[in-house]
């Protein structure tokens, strides 16, 4: 049942994408941006302001590419090989994935809100949403299967997806972003782990049933 559901959410979450990515192209997205960009900051504050720059500088390389590091080292020492090449791939297929479809797609970004300079790089999908949301949940992923208390895992998974929504507003709020940017970003990362947790929940049924008896 697992191993349907998770190829399920893949092929929902693809599907999602690729009609997204194609309204995008075809200029649909326009005005649902710009209602969306406009409504939130309408809404904006000092202290907002300051909270979702905090925010998106959580979700950046400067900090996610050092923490990445030093969680792959810490399963590396403590010999979580398992753990190291589930997240390694994570981390590292989201990163690729990342460049290659702002490649393919080359959506210049909006005009930042707040005289915040305008990031390099193309727009769709956002970086932080896909690579903060592989990020937190392949490591919610690996973390839960350890904790033995049922509303311990539940708080972990709900305050990665928290820290996760809260990364891609912030981006939408600081206008560096489009809105379809960020849900793109979200879509792509969870057809990446959901597609690795089909492939590693497959090919742990097969070597369950090649495995002799005892």
């Amino acid at each position: 049942m697992v191993l349907i559901l998770g190829f399920l959410v893949a092929v929902c979450a693809l599907w999602f994408f690729g009609w997204l990515a194609e309204e995008m192209l075809e200029g649909s997205t326009a005005q649902f941006d710009s209602q969306v960009r406009s409504a939130i900051h309408a809404h904006s504050s000092d202290q907002l302001t300051a909270i979702m720059k905090f925010l998106t500088f959580f979700g950046s390389s400067l900090l996610m590419a050092p923490l990445a590091i030093l969680i792959l080292a810490i399963c590396y020492i403590r010999r979580e090989f398992h753990a190291l090449e589930l997240l390694a791939a994570t981390f590292a297929g989201a990163v690729v994935l990342e460049l290659l479809l702002k490649v393919i797609f080359q959506r210049p970004r909006p005009v930042p809100f707040f005289d915040l300079p305008q990031p390099a790089t193309y727009s769709f999908p956002s970086g932080h949403a896909l690579f903060s949301f592989c990020f937190f949940a392949g490591l919610a992923a690996v973390v839960s299967s350890r904790l033995e208390r049922l509303a311990a895992r539940i708080a972990l998974w709900f305050f990665s997806f928290v820290l996760v929504f809260g990364i891609g507003f912030s981006r939408i709020y600081l206008g560096v972003h489009y809105p379809s940017d960020v849900l793109a970003g979200y879509a792509a990362g969870i057809v990446w782990v959901a597609t690795l947790q089909f492939a590693v929940d497959l090919h742990r049924r097969h070597a369950e049933r090649e495995r002799p008896p005892a």
